[in-house]
């Protein structure tokens, strides 16, 4: 079983060339006017369900996005300057637990095949952020941009680049060069993927929280009134779920969690599964990391609750059936959002729809 969305035997350059391939051979859902209204920072969305950055590489996936009744469809990272993919393969099916803890498991073995309950599916994902110039991903995103119709709305992520012998200050300055090259796309929306490496190889820059509000501080002085979403990972500690609450609260409108929940992934071998270096561990996605996007979010709920914070929560993790949708909605997301499951079942958004208007 391969994605539909994104062709896991083809290298990231070849997808981004062909689009999503897999889309042409389906027929279109019919998705009628929504009912009810939904609101997304200001803007009218049909369902309050989308894409996250990661699969929807350029505009032709951003096309397939919404032609498949996603409504909020994320562009995949981008950044100042081109930078490269890790080699092929980038995708693993991976055997997880029900529930993976980094910490009790911290490997996991690669698999040729994918589960036969769909619901149960896991990924090992590993691109590493890769980046065409500005001038090429900028003219992609004013293309995307034509694709988003009424109830339809196009978010871009972008981040900041690690560079050798980097200080901090050019770090974050790397990260507002990349704001402002996004914001003159003029899309509606930006999102700061902080959920990527930090300076000195030193894990995710949304985990050093000082470093993350000084990011916030510049990038709101350099986008303007742009509404602005921060992508985090997973939070053990209460304190940091309330400080980057707080950042959230001050420099955005929105936060988005989670991305994926690291590990290492080995083959039949004992072996690394990904070839090249610094990847013997990297990101899983898929219903095993369902409980930490869920666990965030009624986190910041209750925060947002008992602060009377507006910014809003965008649920990430683990969505492959409707189900997981309806429940990342009950925790208090105001947005919902499937990266493996849209990739594997391009009718997702359909399925979501009809349960939400028949209930």
């Amino acid at each position: 079983m391969n994605s539909l969305l994104y062709d896991i035997n083809l290298t990231y350059e070849k997808n981004y060339e062909l689009g999503p391939v897999g889309l042409r051979k389906l027929k279109k859902p019919v998705i009628k006017k929504s009912k009810n209204k939904f609101r997304f920072l200001g803007f009218d969305v049909n369902l309050p369900f989308g894409i996250p950055a990661g699969p929807l590489l350029n505009s032709k996936f951003i096309k397939g996005a919404f032609d498949f009744g996603f409504s909020v469809a994320t562009y995949k990272t981008v950044r100042a300057d081109i930078f490269p993919c890790h080699p092929h393969p980038n995708i693993l099916y991976v055997d997880s637990p029900k529930e993976l803890h980094p910490q009790t498991n911290p490997r996991l073995n690669a698999v040729t095949q994918a589960p036969k309950n769909f619901s149960k599916i896991n990924i090992t994902n590993s691109f590493g952020v890769p980046s065409k110039e500005p001038k090429v991903w900028q003219k992609d995103v004013k293309k995307a941009k034509t694709y988003e119709k009424k109830g339809q709305l196009l978010v871009l992520s972008f981040m900041g680049t690690v560079k050798k012998n980097q200080t901090q200050e050019e770090f974050i300055e790397d990260f507002a060069k990349a704001a402002k090259l996004a914001n003159q796309t003029h899309v509606k929306v930006l999102e700061a993927n902080l959920s990527c490496p930090n300076i000195g190889n030193e894990g995710l820059v949304c985990y050093n929280l000082e470093a993350t509000e000084k990011i916030c501080r510049l990038l709101r002085k350099v986008i303007g009134k742009t509404p602005l979403i921060l992508k985090v990972g997973y939070y053990k500690n209460k304190k940091d779920i309330e400080k980057i609450a707080e950042i959230t609260e001050k420099y955005a409108n929105a936060i988005s969690c989670i991305n994926t929940l690291q590990v290492e992934v080995v083959d039949k071998n004992g072996n690394q599964a990904l070839p090249g270096p610094n990847r013997l561990k990297s990101g899983i996605c898929g219903n095993s990391i369902k409980w930490a996007g869920l666990e965030m979010v009624e986190k910041l709920n209750q925060i947002r609750k008992a602060k009377k914070y507006k910014f809003k929560i965008i649920g990430v993790g683990g969505v492959i059936i409707a189900n997981d949708y309806f429940q990342y909605r009950k925790a208090g997301a105001d947005l919902v959002q499937s990266a493996t499951g849209a990739m594997w079942n391009p009718y997702l958004a359909y399925e979501v729809w009809k349960k939400e208007y028949e209930s």
